[in-house]
């Protein structure tokens, strides 16, 4: 495990796709509003930590690897913000993406002890947030042929169109993908696929209420017919990873989780450590390991997180 971090610390990655800024604001609730029947949050503290592809760039220095953020950044205090807590954790932000076309996209969260009781987003319709590739296609091809490996993180807000995905599937050397379904765009043969369990159902264009148990050989059939990734991984949760190769089921592993306390930012975590895995040379069920062992670590914390090479040192010397 030691040898394989050292070779990741050697790589040099891309992430591309929904960048953005998530806000906390944490304190305690003793009583109810006496104008609406909602909780009266006193707030004691508040943080912010980079959120959707942001955060997987984050995954990516965190484990050791050089990274860079290509994403809509909005000319704001949002995307200042943004750009400052990437910068700071050593991810290069190009500042030639930054926009005035639209807000920074964020999400603030309203926290009593551990406890979520709300949520409130800032974001425009996914068309403000497409990138113009007229503009960045020579930008993104000289950014993508520079790398180890892209990875594309899509949360469905806009920034992964067609015409991206083909121009980063010409270019990169390994491209990752995770996919959000609910997006009619086409994410034809990637090295790797990673969606969760719904996301997975979604692609296959199944439905959950037709099945007693996760029907893993008609998943898998239907995404490898779909959409042609080499190597895919379904995050299951507490039932593990499920692993394909070439539309042939490999097998299921366990999930390295104790104990869960926020799943937020998992997907992140896996996507990150099994493209650097994979892009240093570890074998796709090694390198599902290693990625399932960092979510383990991340599923530990309190909201968006990552895992270090040496908590991840420590979980498997305690597993």
């Amino acid at each position: 495990m030691k040898e394989l971090l050292e070779r990741i610390k050697r790589l040099r990655l891309l992430v591309v796709g929904d960048v953005m800024l998530d806000k906390y604001l944490r304190g305690d609730v003793s009583r109810i509003s006496p104008e609406a029947p909602v909780p009266v949050l006193l707030v004691d503290g508040e943080h912010s930590v980079a959120g959707g592809a942001a955060n997987v760039a984050l995954n990516v220095a965190a484990l050791g690897a050089e990274v860079e953020a290509c994403g809509f950044f909005g000319k704001d205090e949002a995307g200042e913000t943004l750009r400052g807590i990437l910068v700071e954790a050593g991810v290069s932000c190009d500042e030639s993406f930054a926009s005035s076309a639209a807000p920074t996209i964020c999400k603030t969260r309203l926290m009593a002890g551990n406890q979520q009781i709300c949520r409130m987003d800032w974001e425009e319709s996914s068309g403000s947030y497409q990138p113009d590739l007229q503009s960045f296609a020579d930008s993104l091809v000289e950014k993508a042929n520079a790398v180890d490996a892209v990875i594309v993180s899509d949360y469905g807000k806009g920034f992964i169109t067609d015409d991206l995905l083909v121009l980063l599937r010409r270019e990169a050397e390994f491209l990752a993908i995770d996919p959000k379904p609910r997006r009619k765009v086409s994410y034809s043969s990637p090295d790797l696929m990673t969606p969760n369990k719904t996301e997975s159902l979604q692609l296959a264009g199944l439905d959950k209420a037709d099945f007693l148990d996760f029907p893993e050989e008609a998943v898998t059939e239907a995404i490898v017919e779909g959409h042609k990734p080499r190597l895919l991984a379904i995050t299951l949760g507490g039932d593990g990873m499920l692993l394909a190769e070439d539309g042939k089921v490999l097998r299921r592993i366990p999930t390295a989780a104790r104990e869960v306390f926020d799943v937020s930012g998992a997907g992140d975590t896996v996507i990150a450590a099994l493209t650097l895995a994979l892009a240093a040379g570890a074998s796709f069920e090694e390198s599902a390991a290693f990625a399932n062992v960092a979510a383990g670590v991340v599923v530990g914390k309190v909201g968006t997180a990552c895992a270090s090479p040496e908590e991840i040192v420590a979980a498997i010397s305690e597993s």
